[in-house]
């Protein structure tokens, strides 16, 4: 069964947690201590319904202010289809949670709600699944019951955001619209009753026919993250080199190529979990052995002969920035690129995104939240490429070399 991960957007109260709790709870995927719990929290809490927030917002200052702070991954599934979602915080000062919560996502709800429609949080929402590139949109139109399901207020806000769309130049494969009460249940996984007006999918529907984004079987990539040698007798000659499939899929006879150094070979065999293979699919975990003795450590990256990545210094990216002291130029930080790790340093600070006006600000400085585009030089050579091209080798975090706190996270352009 296909898995597919989505991730949630929204401002504060527009109810992402409580949609959540509802698929959860529609699926069959509470417990029944977790159900318990919701129960006894709600009557106690004097709720003549089930407070089904109470199903993602694990820590204790959630549960007592009622708001996302942490990113959860919640897992459920129906017969057609296994789901990973991330429930991100809505504050604007969390904001970086969602970049990082949205980071490995195929497909994006943003919710909104009827009454107050598009707000600054959706539209810096929206720019950050475009710098991810997340082509399926799915806007959840909730708390439909506090505006009587008035099916003119739908379309209202639904202009409003194809209008925002069109204006942000903003190219997706997929755009839906679905009006929801999460609260009491209208059109998450059944159809509503109030809103004979709406004869399309469910929200549930909608994600169960969301075209799964498979990479490229020309972008094939695994970078190295250890070098087995075990030097037994019965393994005295063995050199394997163990990864994650990054994109792509491995085969038995494969040509490959080694970045940095360029050298090629041909694979002898696959292994996962010391058990010989045919082939390797990305996330899955492997060890590639090759038919030629090659130089290779960890932080090198096998693909195949027709992917071709760059080996540079000079680094041009956008960042979104995840603390209190400024970015500017000069700073330097460790650059974590999947496996690799390098010192960097701040050559320019080229503008800052006003996600009211979508224009690029000239700046010398980034702050907490902020969005825009940096230049920078690494102490070594790294391998990339563009993040829209290979999220593995084109998305990175920033570390701060003092405290070493995850400053900012980066996508290569």
């Amino acid at each position: 069964m296909e898995i597919i991960k989505i991730a949630t957007a929204g401002s504060v109260d527009d109810g992402k947690s409580t949609l959540i709790g509802r698929l959860l709870y529609e699926t069959d995927s509470l417990k029944t201590d977790q159900l318990e719990h919701i129960k006894s929290k709600s009557e106690s809490r004097g709720f003549d319904y089930l407070d089904l927030s109470l199903a993602t917002d694990g820590l204790l200052t959630e549960r007592e202010q009622g708001i996302t702070i942490d990113v959860s991954h919640i897992f459920f599934s129906t017969p057609k289809r296994r789901f990973i979602i991330a429930d991100s915080p809505g504050h604007v000062e969390y904001t970086r949670n969602m970049v990082t919560g949205a980071s490995t996502a195929q497909a994006s709800i943003l919710l909104l709600d009827a009454r107050k429609g598009m707000v600054e949080q959706t539209r810096r929402h929206l720019y950050i699944n475009q710098i991810l590139g997340i082509q399926h949109l799915v806007f959840a139109i909730n708390k439909m019951d506090l505006v009587d399901f008035d099916r003119h207020r739908f379309i209202e806000i639904k202009n409003e955001v194809n209008e925002w769309l069109k204006s942000a130049s903003m190219k997706v494969q997929s755009i839906d619209f679905v009006p929801i009460s999460a609260l009491q249940g209208d059109n998450v996984t059944t159809p509503s009753k109030k809103m004979p007006w709406y004869d399309s999918l469910t929200l549930l529907e909608r994600l169960e026919n969301i075209p799964t984004i498979s990479s490229l079987q020309d972008d094939s990539l695994l970078q190295v993250q250890y070098v087995l040698r075990p030097k037994t007798a019965r393994h005295h000659d063995y050199r394997g080199f163990s990864g994650k499939v990054n994109s792509g899929s491995f085969q038995v006879g494969d040509k490959i190529v080694v970045y940095p150094s360029g050298r090629s070979s041909q694979i002898k065999r696959l292994e996962k979990h010391g058990i010989e293979v045919r082939q390797a699919k990305e996330g899955e975990n492997t060890t590639i052995l090759l038919e030629d003795e090659v130089d290779i450590s960890r932080g090198n990256s096998i693909c195949n002969a027709n992917n071709k990545l760059s080996i540079t210094k000079q680094v041009k990216a956008e960042v979104c920035w995840m603390q209190d002291a400024a970015l500017v130029a000069g700073a330097k930080y460790w650059l974590q690129l999947g496996v690799q790790r390098v010192q960097i340093k701040v050559r320019r600070v080229v503008n800052r995104l006003d996600l009211n006006q979508l224009i690029a600000e000239p700046t010398t400085s980034l702050g907490l939240n902020d969005i825009g585009n940096i230049e920078f030089v690494t102490a070594q050579e790294i391998v990339c490429k563009p993040f829209l091209e290979n999220k593995g080798l084109g998305a990175f975090i920033l570390i701060d070399a003092q405290t070493n706190n995850t400053s900012g996270v980066g996508f290569i352009r």
